[in-house]
């Protein structure tokens, strides 16, 4: 497996909670017009016959993946179709509020309007949190005039008096200027005549009057009502267009208002060789106080926008429209070549959503989504340091065009600080609502994980849910203290008591469908009553230990992979042996004949497809699925996370392959060795540090040697049972006992792969991988600050057949503990790990009472009562 994929959280956190300025966007439709217009059309320019092909392009099978997410339905788009009328009918504004959640405020171009059938732009305001604005078109503007004062105004006006027309323009564009809803004017001049029109000098009088004089005609001779919408395709002379433009810039320049230019992309009614953003540098320098919004990135000609936003102080590049109507490589190259040259601080955004709600969720959703790959890869690189980073997100989102259209917003930017303290379980109880619906869920399943690594949960009807949220108050759980003091069999070890409460948070962020049709699931920070950290808390006990990494400047991905062992009822053993291992030909790693049977009805490779469906749909990535070496023994390696929600993914996994595979009648176990001759089972995880210069080995190497510094204490928390020492043994690929590291060596516990990607080979399913990773990383951090040196050499071979004076030159001298209670010890003794002493002491305490149980069994015993549990 590889850990190629960049984890940013002060970058991430900044995309997701910064609202966002819709610097350009269009009315919706009305609720009775919105069926008259082709949904398709949210996704593509093309219209007519050419709209039916837009199916078969990237950006609309894009757009059919995040809106079927969002509407919890099959990712076709004859699905999302039904799906988005049943919204419309059951929910229209509920559903309006979901699309613009996270938008700020929206300035709308109403020029738009299709007669009448879009809304106001003042109703969008119930759906932002500021109030949106109005961008004013100014094509519009001179039809309207035209329409009211010269075909059907006074007849003694002389029609064609382009002076006249010119005077009722300006006063018309003076008071509009005047209006403090009216932030900007925008021209769609490129749809008409082309961006190559007239500076003001160069303006034919005569021919902009005949223009006039063509259009008032045909519009008295007509003999059917004219409209300044039934015009407003008929001005279309280079001369009479050009007038109207430089009528409107020096008023514009005057207040202060900018001035919009589409560009590039567009429909068919556009001449796209005069679209290209770099005709307009004349007018650009004609009006050098005059600011200017070239929109739509100017696509395919995004690098002469950028060109002229970075030349001239008084335009500015919008980045819009690519989101939602091109690939994702491609918005991913739009903003590349807009940051090769421009300034962030020139950089507007966009949805130019037009029509239907569903345009603003997927453009916002892509444009998020976009930024966290680009401006994750430049902090990688080290082309922008994260905080940097953050700043251009906060602009680009937010500040640039509050700033240029002196808007008033009710919501402030975060601080670095308080980005960095952003937490998804502080989610508003209406998106956590509309997430839940869009997840279509009945139960809410709330797990934790305790000192036994047992999952627990408990279920909640969806009722019940959206009734606590839907009054404002969080969702909470109250809990025993006594859940992180019991064995598996609930009894309580001596050191707790029944007295005192925790509170259970749900962790949004960490909601997966799952692992049953219906269900979703997450998992629980606990707290105090009084709302304090809850230092025993799993999750909370790797966190801090992400953050005392983070303070080091470190940061990391993790990748488990899941080794488990199906097994099958035995119908001849009621009350033993319940379960007998998976009957198959000829089992053995890697081997094909494992799936040969996919599709018979009861046989596991049919379970397969379910579990791999059913994790796709939870939205946990796998790299690989195969067999491995033990009778019916798999295994699942799972796409690399940051820490937290690394162990969270595993988890959840591990569900969905219990619940899947129970479902078709096998038992699956995640035992270390259920079988003496054979190979055992682990939970193997690759470790890479993810920040700027981690693949250096002057950062990687004092990280490693602080693991292997404290390995026999932190093999207490991955190697956590008593059966997992079974496993633990030499030359047989499951890490030995022998604290030693190589590259490429599976068999020594610590494998390098490449760089600062190295895997823990002894850890298995047994583990809470909480409490196993924050050892690793808190060790590893150790390592880092005291600059550790890696004084054991890169070992190639067996260190169980060297001779001593062989592992000597290696720096191999120390072993592992050789069982849980020898390990528990080291734990104890090791008081330079760091980690907090009364998590340590429980755990021990915990794991005491554990082996109480566990000893005096035998051990077939014990591999039923594990087989049983895990």
């Amino acid at each position: 497996m590889t850990l190629a994929y960049n984890h940013l959280k002060l970058l991430n956190a900044a995309i997701d909670t910064t609202p966002l300025i819709d610097n350009h966007a269009h009315p919706l439709l009305t609720a009775e017009n919105v069926s008259k217009h082709p949904l398709l059309s949210i996704a593509t320019e093309a219209n007519g016959a050419a709209l039916e092909d837009s199916k078969k392009s990237l950006a609309h099978l894009r757009a059919v993946k995040h809106l079927s997410s969002a509407l919890g339905c099959e990712q076709t788009w004859e699905a999302v179709e039904a799906a988005v009328e049943r919204k419309r009918v059951e929910s229209r504004d509920a559903w309006v509020k979901r699309c613009l959640d996270g938008i700020e405020t929206i300035l709308i171009d109403d020029g738009l309007d299709v007669q009448g059938q879009a809304e106001t732009y003042s109703w969008h305001d119930q759906f932002t949190r500021s109030g949106c604005k109005r961008i004013v078109r100014i094509e519009t503007v001179a039809a309207d005039i035209i329409a009211e004062h010269f075909i059907g105004g006074d007849p003694s006006v002389t029609s064609w008096n382009i002076a006249l027309f010119i005077s009722r323009m300006e006063g018309e564009i003076w008071r509009l200027a005047a209006d403090p809803n009216v932030v900007a004017f925008k021209s769609i001049v490129c749809y008409r005549t082309g961006l190559d029109f007239f500076l003001s000098k160069d303006i034919n009088l005569d021919g902009a009057g005949n223009a006039l004089a063509g259009i008032i005609s045909a519009g008295v001779t007509s003999g059917t009502p004219i409209s300044g919408f039934s015009l407003r395709k008929r001005i279309a002379d280079s001369s009479l267009n050009s007038l109207i433009l430089h009528a409107v810039a020096p008023i514009a320049q005057e207040h202060g208002k900018p001035i919009q230019f589409h560009t590039g992309l567009g429909d068919n009614d556009i001449t796209l060789t005069k679209s290209s953003p770099s005709h307009l540098q004349a007018f650009i320098e004609e009006y050098p106080i005059l600011q200017i919004v070239l929109l739509h990135s100017g696509y395919p000609w995004t690098r002469e926008m950028a060109y002229l936003a970075a030349m001239y102080p008084n335009v500015y590049a919008d980045i819009g429209e690519v989101f939602p109507c091109i690939s994702r490589h491609g918005q991913e190259s739009v903003l590349r070549e807009m940051l090769e040259l421009c300034p962030w601080s020139k950089i507007l955004c966009s949805t130019d959503g037009h029509g239907f709600p569903e345009m603003y969720l997927i453009a916002t959703t892509q444009l998020r989504s976009v930024l966290k790959t680009v401006l994750g890869d430049l902090v990688q690189t080290q082309q922008l340091q994260e905080k940097q980073a953050v700043q251009l997100v906060q602009d680009i989102l937010f500040s640039n065009s509050k700033k240029l259209y002196k808007l008033e917003t009710k919501s402030t930017l975060l601080s670095l600080a308080q980005i960095s303290t952003v937490s998804t379980t502080n989610w508003s109880n209406q998106t956590v609502i509309q997430k839940l619906q869009s997840l279509n869920a009945k139960y809410l399943r709330i797990y934790w994980h305790d000192y036994t690594s047992s999952n627990k949960c408990r279920l909640i009807p969806i009722k019940q849910v959206f009734k606590t949220l839907s009054s404002d108050k969080p969702l909470t759980v109250s809990l025993t203290k006594a859940s992180f003091g019991m064995t598996q069999v609930d009894v309580m070890i001596p050191q707790v008591s029944a007295t005192g409460m925790y509170t259970a948070h749900p962790d949004w962020s960490s909601l997966k469908s799952g692992p049953v049709d219906g269900h979703v699931s997450c998992y629980a920070d606990f707290t105090e009553l009084d709302g304090s950290e809850a230092i025993l808390c799993p999750r909370t006990i790797l966190r801090n230990a992400v953050n005392k990494a983070a303070d080091q400047g470190l940061n990391f991905l993790l990748g488990f992979e899941v080794e488990f062992l199906v097994m099958e009822r035995n119908p001849d053993a009621p009350n033993l042996d319940k379960f007998r291992t998976l009957r198959s030909d000829g089992h053995s790693w890697s081997v094909s004949r494992a799936f040969s049977d996919w599709g018979r009805e009861g046989s596991f490779a049919t379970a397969i497809d379910e579990i791999l469906d059913s994790l796709d749909a939870a939205g946990i990535e796998i790299d690989q699925f195969h067999p491995e070496n033990a009778p019916g023994q798999f295994e699942l390696v799972l796409s690399p996370l940051p820490p937290l929600e690394a162990c969270d993914s595993v988890l959840h996994a591990r569900q969905i392959l219990e619940s899947v595979s129970a479902r078709h009648g096998f038992r699956v176990t995640l035992h270390p060795k259920p079988f003496a001759t054979k190979c055992g089972s682990a939970s193997h995880v690759h470790m890479s540090i993810s920040s700027p210069g981690g693949d250096q080995p002057e950062v990687y190497e004092p990280f490693y040697a602080g693991i292997l510094e404290h390995f026999r204490a932190i093999i207490a928390f991955t190697n956590s049972n008593i059966t997992s020492y079974e496993r633990m043994v030499d030359s047989a690929w499951a890490g030995g006992r022998w604290i030693s590291w190589g590259t490429q060596n599976k068999e020594l516990p610590l494998r390098k792969i490449e760089g600062s990607h190295w895997e823990v080979k002894v850890l298995d399913g047994l583990a809470n991988p909480y409490f196993a990773v924050a050892a690793l990383l808190t060790a590893g951090t150790d390592g880092v600050r005291r600059k550790a040196p890696l004084t054991w050499k890169d070992c190639a071979g067996d260190p169980a057949r060297f001779t001593t004076e062989e592992r000597a030159k290696l720096g191999i001298e120390k072993m592992f503990p050789a069982d849980l209670r020898e390990a528990l010890q080291a734990l104890y003794l090791d008081d330079t790990l760091g980690l907090d002493p009364e998590f340590v002491q429980r755990y021990i305490h915990i794991k005491e009472a554990e082996l109480a149980m566990l000893e005096p069994m035998t051990p077939e015993e014990r591999r039923e009562w594990i087989i049983e549990r895990y």
